[in-house]
């Protein structure tokens, strides 16, 4: 297997990149190829003092900024690191992508370069929603479409579940419709709609759920649109931090806090890896023709090395042609 890696994408790049595919590299035995200002990928490969063969460079000399509108960036900056890195994927020359670069210019460059699975209106991002003393589930869709009308939700479910089974290997999982009420007739019109179709199709759609009830694994599967999801994700991450700060705040006030903390130095610092993105790495843009892994701009190393030991199964898994399949089949359903 190859991996595409963007190395000039993100707030970190290109140590945190770079070091990242050395250290996936250290575990793994497939290629990884770094795009991006060759010059500086080498300069921080000499940097960590990696000398093997295992980690090649494809130059790119131009960087998409997240500033940029990203369909006119990605058609203009044909040598940019998500350019290239999407023309080889699409080429067969590598077989997954992975950037923590502009989402908008990775979502326009999935739609222009590669192309939607036929039957897939939207693309989708799928994050890892970390859940309390349980397997984590999927949250989909975190941003790529802010405006989704009901057969898009049905997609999402399909391509969910998919990634969920071949992925994470979890069997026949239970798909949940973001609502303000778990009734079926609450919410609004597209939400009705979507619990009709998701209802009627062979997921396995247990009805609506409430936001606050996400984290208490209520099911493995939660489909939203990409505003909705996009709020609920930063708001978890905020609410973590928080309570992550305070706990801090709490524990160094007074001496008999900071011997309870020590007592439970291991039960909080295991709290804390289950909600630490970093854990999970990035999120698969799901609906396209190609795998692409969207990681977090802030991404340190040990976020992209996960990003890349996750692409592994991803591939493997053949998650593009099971959505397909799955499309295919149920295709009376989901065109309804």
């Amino acid at each position: 297997m190859k991996i595409l890696l963007d190395g000039m994408g993100g707030d970190h790049a290109p140590d945190a990149i770079v070091e990242g595919a050395i250290l996936a590299a250290k575990e793994i035995k497939d290629e990884i190829v770094l795009i991006g200002k060759q010059d500086a990928l080498e300069e921080s490969i000499k940097k960590y003092g990696y000398e093997g063969a295992q980690i090649g460079i494809v130059n790119a000399s131009e960087v998409i900024e997240n500033e940029e509108s990203p369909v006119r960036a990605v058609r203009r900056k044909k040598n940019s690191s998500i350019v290239v890195g999407m023309e080889m994927l699409k080429n067969g020359e590598g077989d997954v992508f992975i950037s923590a670069g502009s989402t908008g210019a990775l979502l326009a460059g999935s739609l222009l370069l590669i192309g939607r699975i036929e039957g897939i209106d939207r693309p989708a991002i799928a994050t890892i929603y970390p859940v309390i003393g349980s397997e984590p589930s999927i949250l989909i869709d975190t941003g790529a479409n802010a405006e989704c009308k009901a057969k898009n939700l049905l997609d999402f479910g399909i391509m969910g579940s998919v990634y969920l089974e071949k992925v994470l290997n979890r069997e026949n999982p239970t798909v949940g419709l973001v609502n303000n009420g778990t009734e079926s007739n609450k919410g609004t019109a597209l939400t009705k709609e979507a619990h009709r179709l998701l209802a009627d199709s062979r997921l396995n759609f247990i009805g609506n759920v409430e936001s606050r009830d996400l984290q208490d694994a209520v099911c493995d599967v939660i489909v939203t649109d990409g505003f909705t999801g996009n709020v609920i994700i930063k708001l978890t991450e905020g609410m973590g931090l928080m309570v992550l700060r305070e706990l801090k705040k709490r524990f160094l006030s007074n001496t008999k806090a900071k011997l309870g903390a020590m007592l439970l130095k291991d039960q909080l610092q295991k709290i804390k890896s289950e909600f630490d993105y970093v854990e999970y790495g990035g999120a698969p843009i799901l609906g396209v023709r190609g795998a692409v892994l969207k990681m977090h701009g802030s991404s340190n190393s040990t976020a992209v090395k996960q990003t890349i030991l996750k692409a592994v199964p991803y591939v493997e898994g053949e998650v593009i042609g099971t959505i397909e399949e799955f499309v295919k089949e149920y295709g009376e359903v989901v065109t309804a």
